[in-house]
């Protein structure tokens, strides 16, 4: 089993930047990739962004390419993702997510582990 933690949610202002960080307990997140998506009040959730176990390769959603992120380091066990130029439709709750194979997926089922969610609140 794995628990994920996120960290670094806030209100910001747009055009403004947050990290996001996941914190992996209970067992290495070295070894299973990972990602992250948000759910915006009233829509339903969506992939943001992932990356390999490896780190070596990463998918981005088309919304948020160019702006955000993601990156992740192995040996302190942690997924990050930064954000920057955020705007108001950025507005959302966040949540890391992992998956038991070393690719990556844009599809929520197929990942097997799921944090609280940290906010994330843009005022424009």
């Amino acid at each position: 089993q794995v628990q994920l933690a996120e960290s670094g949610g806030g209100l910001v202002q747009a055009g403004g930047s947050l990290k996001l960080s996941c914190a992996a307990s209970g067992r290495t997140l070295s070894k299973i990739a990972a990602g992250w998506f948000r759910r915006a009040p009233g829509k339903e959730r969506e992939f943001v962004a992932a990356i390999t176990q490896s780190g070596d390769a990463s998918r981005y959603a088309d919304s948020v390419k160019g702006r955000f992120t993601i990156s992740r380091d192995n040996a302190k066990n942690t997924v990050s993702l930064q954000m920057d130029s955020l705007g108001p439709e950025d507005t959302a709750t966040y949540y890391c997510a992992a998956r038991e194979f070393n690719t990556y997926s844009i599809n929520a089922e197929s990942y097997h582990y799921w944090g609280q969610g940290t906010q994330v609140t843009v005022s424009s």
